[in-house]
């Protein structure tokens, strides 16, 4: 049987875990799995694009489990009511085939982004960082302000959106949490200036300059989280030019990063690599270090492992008969019409 976990059971466990500590989690378990990389079978997402939008399948696995994460993104969506992004996702174990996890990822994709925004930081970003500027303040800004506060100490976000509403929103969940000041500035420039940690995370489908190499300080660290898909870029060639440029897995994001814009000789790191010691992650104070994150399906499999032993442990989910319960595995005609006639039974007592 196949183990269901909706967006209600996500919420049980924030609320039993708490934000932080699930955000806490989140990282240690994208750090085993990066630590085991070539353990992975791995490939460039599969990307289906339209005007207004792409649907995305996401695939992973090892020797025992296969994950994939079925995704959209849609910036108009929030005019029609809907997220940009939706999400749900697939454990199933190799040996068998058998689907053992179905679960919602929406709501848990804006926090595994979020954990790996923190994972990348902690070995690119400056030690001691404490101002981050958070340029795009939608769906996934509150949690990159909240990990990056909670998990690695930041105590000023500096907000900017060219929509004031989404900022508005921002500083009202924000503002009840102790030991985070918050501060609104009128541009992208006022947010960025002598901000330890830049995050971009815009939604626009459109190759756009959001932030440009004269911005840059000594020191900074960017987190280019918005740029995902071809076509839609936030930071300037020249930002790349002059930072030290780490990625997910480089065959996705020459395609799909902020890196597409670059010739193919354009040098990065896979930050997989940082954390085997195989590569080094920020080698001095004024260096300047660009994350182009767009998210892997690697992320998504952390992720799903998660929610499975933690909803396990608290009890949380339902079980469904996603697969037929089959008497003999080589007769589903019986099995089926087996069931129909069960169905009319009782259809008809009723």
């Amino acid at each position: 049987m196949t183990t269901l976990l909706t967006t209600l059971d996500v919420s049980r466990l924030v609320a039993r875990l708490g934000l932080p500590q699930l955000l806490a989690q989140m990282v240690e378990y994208l750090e085993a799995d990066f630590r085991r990389w070539n353990d992975f079978e791995k490939c460039a997402r599969l990307a289906s694009h339209s005007e207004v939008g792409v649907i995305e399948l996401m695939p992973v696995c090892d020797a025992r489990e296969y994950s994939f994460k079925y995704v959209n993104g849609h910036p108009k969506n929030t005019r029609e009511g809907l997220p940009t992004v939706m999400a749900f996702g697939v454990l199933a174990d190799v040996d068998t085939g058998r689907p053992t996890l179905l679960s919602e990822l929406t709501l848990t994709t804006a926090m595994r982004t979020a954990a790996t925004s923190v994972m990348a930081a902690k070995h690119l970003a400056r030690t001691g960082s404490k101002v981050m500027a958070l340029i795009g303040n939608g769906a996934q800004s509150e949690f990159q302000a909240l990990a990056f506060h909670h998990l690695l100490g930041i105590e000023e976000v500096r907000l900017f959106d060219v929509d004031p509403a989404a900022t508005a929103k921002l500083v009202a969940h924000l503002k009840p949490v102790s030991g985070l000041r918050v501060v609104v500035c009128a541009d992208t420039r006022e947010a960025v200036r002598g901000a330890d940690i830049v995050t971009t995370v815009t939604a626009d489908k459109t190759n756009a300059v959001i932030l440009g190499g004269d911005m840059l300080e000594p020191g900074m660290h960017i987190n280019g989280v918005g740029g995902d898909c071809p076509g839609k870029t936030e930071l300037a060639a020249d930002v790349l030019q002059r930072a030290s440029v780490f990625v997910e897995f480089e065959p996705q994001t020459r395609i799909e990063g902020d890196l597409q814009q670059m010739p193919a000789d354009f040098g990065v790191t896979e930050l997989w690599r940082v954390l085997c010691g195989e590569a080094q992650g920020r080698r001095s104070e004024s260096e300047i270090t660009v994350f182009d994150s767009v998210g892997f399906a690697l992320e998504d499999y952390s992720a799903l492992r998660l929610l499975r032993d933690r909803a396990a442990e608290l009890g949380l989910g339902e079980t469904i008969g996603l697969i037929p319960g089959l008497a003999d595995p080589k007769d589903l005609y019986g099995h089926l019409m087996g069931e129909a006639a069960a169905a009319s039974d009782a259809r008809r007592a009723a």
